[in-house]
């Protein structure tokens, strides 16, 4: 890829972002010097790093590279004798537990997440170093007592050597020959040697070694005769512990040098894994989506190079997400080509650069701010002329900078590019500027170079009308409010605007007048037809934002109206419940009373047969009462119109919010997040609450040979159950569920010791 187009497109922008998702320093060079992929396989497989990135760290919360470190400049060092510290070693280890870590997850989630799990193969998983500084170095970066026998014992003489001189010291304190000559009842250091403080005019008094004074020389720091054998012995023991800590150091140092290859390939590894959850982490805050990459295909006539360029509600990435205008950029089955006119700040420049961008980002394994199922080719070069190219260092004007530029672009560019050209012709005579823009674009039209260009030319609008493979577009202009509104509009020319602006600016209206008067007259029918088209498309436009906000109220009532039913329902049935109850009640006392009479008859020896009959009556009623209170469906009343691409629906059976993107006879795919599911029509319900069509309790009751088939429910709970008892409850629930045509099934199996999760997981 061309490093100027890169600067251009601001590419470099975009990595410095994802560079910050970042969690340590070789990821990020490793984003820094991320370009982007000619190879469809191999983007297509870093497109799906991310996707399962993505689903990785939403189903696994504690998922990371941990405490990683770039310990490569630590290990190469290790390979030429030098020692490292404490330190260095805890970040050797640190380094070498994440990657154990990651190499057995995904070893256990190698078919769920397979993309991910090829990066891990080269995980290392046991080298032995990791229990080895362990038992040498604490968390604290400290040398621990089992870092070897030797380092042991000799602490051991220390503490017992330490404790030795300090008691014989502690001793001296209270001596009649030495307590009166101290300036201080204490024991206190010097070079390293326990000394005490005497007065300096006791000197000679006590028999002694001076070490030091104080600032004054009021003071002496002397060591007594009696511990300097000692202070030597616990001088010698901390020296050969220096000696056992520096040759542990040393060995562990070979130990890591001798394994620098594994050590490396792990910090490598670890750095590709979190450059994948980097781009997951940024494609999931720009609420991006998996773009569909294809290669070049045959298609249209003549010298079309068989380009795909299919972009829905694509949003530049760099731009505030929550205010940025989403742009429909579709190059159909004839086209390649795209001239895109309208006014100065109208969004031209932005229409490019996010073509462009975009374009970069999906070969670079980077998931696009755009709809679920935008479409794009792998352009094996990618050109940009967009901006001032205005050189003082070589003395080039804006013209000359644009000129030496597109020179390169034509040397370079071949049916597999992708061009975006800004202002073509612009920086000289209008004549001459518009004549030179019409042979640089028909030169690319006649080579069959995928192009996109923004101009002010109305002779580049009748070429685009009248040239198979090219196309018109427009960016709007609200002549009311003077402003830009930003909407991309492909198959019309954009409007020059500049009398009428200048009229709404205040322009006098003789002079605009006179101005209109030598244009040339065609020009302005030309002018005048395209403005009617324009005009009637606005009121085509609110006249169909009108009817789908009627549809959208009556949707909503309608909705409202099903939930008035619903409760009413919910009151109805509370109140037969209550009822119910209050004659099973008054049931079980009259059934009482009648069991009572019964025993005295028979203790009165009389007859029975009233009684018999009173006890049918009551059995009566108890069935009756017993009979359980059905709910009546509520009638729901499809739309006025039938569902469409992009409709926001809500699918029941997952009580979650979609996007439609595919649209079937009697299903349809809906984008809900990064996952597609596949619905039946009857299971989706519009944003707005109201049924697209019948419920899917009615469907799932029949199947297609005409038997019915009761549904078992869209949940199953395993909890509490045995792995045979749950994994024989889930095979009949499927079943049943499939007979009952059911489009999803949820399955709960709790957490406890993950047995039962396992279990489930492997059956399905």
């Amino acid at each position: 890829m061309d490093e100027k187009t890169l600067r251009t497109l601001e590419y470099d922008k975009i990595l410095q972002r994802l560079a910050d998702y970042t969690a340590f320093s070789a990821s990020r060079e490793k984003v820094l010097e991320r370009r982007p992929s000619i190879h469809l396989a191999d983007a297509r497989v870093a497109l799906t790093e991310v996707t399962e990135a993505r689903l990785l760290l939403d189903t696994h919360d504690d998922v990371s590279i941990g405490g990683a470190r770039d310990v490569r400049e630590n290990a190469d060092a290790a390979t030429r004798g030098i020692v490292l510290t404490p330190t260095d070693l805890l970040d050797v280890k640190f380094t070498l537990v994440s990657a154990r870590k990651l190499a057995r997850l995904f070893e256990r989630e190698e078919q769920q997440f397979p993309a991910l799990a090829d990066i891990a193969l080269d995980l290392p998983t046991d080298t032995g170093l990791v229990d080895a500084i362990s038992r040498a170095i604490s968390d604290r970066g400290e040398i621990m007592d089992s870092a070897s026998d030797r380092l042991g014992s000799i602490r051991r003489e220390i503490s017992i050597s330490h404790d030795r001189l300090l008691t014989k010291m502690e001793r001296m304190l209270n001596n009649k020959s030495i307590a009166p000559h101290l300036q201080e009842a204490i024991i206190t250091q010097r070079d390293g040697r326990y000394v005490l403080p005497i007065r300096a005019d006791a000197k000679g008094r006590v028999k002694a070694v001076v070490h030091d004074q104080s600032s004054s020389g009021a003071t002496l720091f002397v060591e007594p005769l009696p511990v300097v054998e000692l202070n030597n012995q616990w001088r010698e023991l901390q020296l050969e512990e220096r000696d056992e800590e520096r040759r542990i150091m040393t060995a562990l140092s070979a130990r890591i040098g001798a394994q620098v290859s594994e050590i490396v390939a792990a910090v490598e590894t670890l750095a590709e894994l979190d450059v994948a959850f980097a781009r997951a982490k940024y494609a999931e805050d720009l609420n991006a989506s998996e773009p569909v990459l294809r290669d070049f295909e045959p298609k249209g006539a003549g010298k079309h190079p068989g380009v795909t360029l299919r972009l829905w509600q694509a949003r530049h990435p760099l731009l505030d997400q929550s205010t940025v205008v989403p742009l429909d950029v579709e190059l159909d089955p004839e086209t390649y080509v795209l001239v895109i006119t309208g006014p100065n700040t109208g969004g031209k420049t932005v229409t490019l650069k996010t073509v462009g961008l975009l374009a970069l980002m999906a070969q670079a394994g980077l998931h696009i701010p755009a709809l679920a199922g935008s479409e794009i080719s792998v352009f094996h070069s990618v050109h940009a002329d967009i901006g001032d190219e205005q050189s003082i260092e070589q003395s080039l004007s804006t013209f000359s900078g644009h000129i030496r530029n597109i020179v390169r672009i034509l040397e370079e560019a071949d049916t597999h590019s992708l061009v975006v050209i800004d202002e073509l012709g612009a920086g000289t005579d209008p004549q001459e500027g518009a004549a030179l823009a019409g042979a640089i674009l028909g030169h690319l039209v006649e080579r069959g170079v995928t192009t996109l260009v923004a101009t002010h030319y109305p002779e580049l609008k009748t070429y685009a009308h009248a040239t198979p493979g090219v196309v018109n577009a427009s960016v709007e202009f609200d002549l009311e409010t003077l402003r830009p509104t930003y909407h991309l509009t492909i198959g019309l020319p954009g409007r020059s605007n500049a009398l009428a602006i200048a009229q709404r600016l205040g322009l006098q209206l003789d002079i605009v007048e006179g101005a209109r008067q030598t244009i040339d007259p065609a020009e302005l029918k030309a002018e005048d037809l395209l403005n009617e088209i324009h005009r009637q498309r606005d009121l085509a436009r609110t006249a169909r934002a009108e009817a789908e906000k009627a549809q959208q109220e009556a949707e909503t009532r309608l909705a409202e109206i099903a939930e008035r039913l619903e409760n009413i329902e919910d009151e109805r049935l509370n109140i037969l419940d209550q009822a119910r109850r209050a004659a099973r009640e008054e049931m079980d006392e009259l059934g009482e009373e009648v069991r009572k009479a019964r025993r005295q008859l028979a203790l009165a020896r009389q007859p029975l047969e009233v009684i018999e009959q009173v006890s049918e009556q009551v059995e009566a009623l108890e069935e009756e009462v017993q009979e359980p209170v059905e709910r009546k469906p509520v009638k729901e009343t499809a739309p006025n119109r039938p569902l469409k691409l992009g409709d926001k629906v809500r699918v029941r059976t997952l009580d979650q919010e979609g996007v439609v993107t595919t649209l079937g006879e009697e299903e349809a795919e809906v984008q809900i997040g990064m996952l597609r599911v596949r619905a039946r029509l009857t299971d989706l319900q519009l944003k707005s609450g109201e049924p697209v069509v019948k419920p899917v309790a009615e469907v799932a009751q029949t199947t297609t040979s005409g038997y019915a088939h009761a549904s078992p429910g869209v949940e199953l709970s395993l909890r509490g159950m045995r792995v045979d008892e749950a994994l024989d409850a889930t095979d009949r629930h499927l079943e049943a569920a499939y007979m009952a045509r059911l489009p999803y099934v949820r399955i709960v199996h709790g957490k406890g010791t993950g047995r039962l999760r396992e279990a489930v997981r492997a059956m399905l």
